[in-house]
C-alpha cells in the first residue's frame, strides 16, 4: 500500500504561538511511536502570516483514519484546535505564486 504526504497548516490564535509550537513538538513523535508515519524526516515551516505547516508522510492510506481513532493523537489535535485554525494551503499568502518560499520553523 502506498504512502501519502500530508501538508497540515495551523494558524495560531493571537498570543498562542508558543503553545502551538509545543504541541507541534509533541505531534510527530506520537505519530512515529504509533507507527502511523514513515521514518522520512518531517518538516515544519512557517508562513509570512505566522501559519505553521507540517509536512509528514503517512505510512499508508489508512493511517490518518487510525490517527483519528487514537486517544493520544486526538488529545494533541483537540488542543491544537483550541488555539489555532486548521486552514487549507490556498489560504496561505505564499500559495498565490509559483515557487512558494517558507521560513523553516524552529520547533
Amino acid at each position: 500500500m502506498s504512502t501519502q504526504i500530508v501538508f497540515a497548516a495551523y494558524k495560531p490564535h493571537a498570543g498562542k504561538e508558543d503553545q502551538l509550537e509545543g504541541l507541534i513538538k509533541q505531534h510527530v513523535p506520537i505519530l512515529r511511536d504509533l507507527e502511523l508515519i514513515t521514518d522520512r524526516p518531517s518538516l515544519t515551516v512557517k508562513s509570512k502570516d505566522g501559519t505553521y505547516m507540517e509536512i509528514i508522510e503517512w505510512r499508508d492510506v489508512r493511517a490518518a483514519d487510525t490517527a483519528h481513532e487514537h486517544p493520544a493523537v486526538a488529545k494533541v489535535w483537540e488542543a491544537m484546535a483550541k488555539i489555532s485554525d486548521f486552514i487549507s494551503l490556498k489560504q496561505l499568502p505564499e500559495s498565490e505564486k509559483p515557487f512558494s518560499h517558507f521560513e523553516v520553523a524552529k520547533v
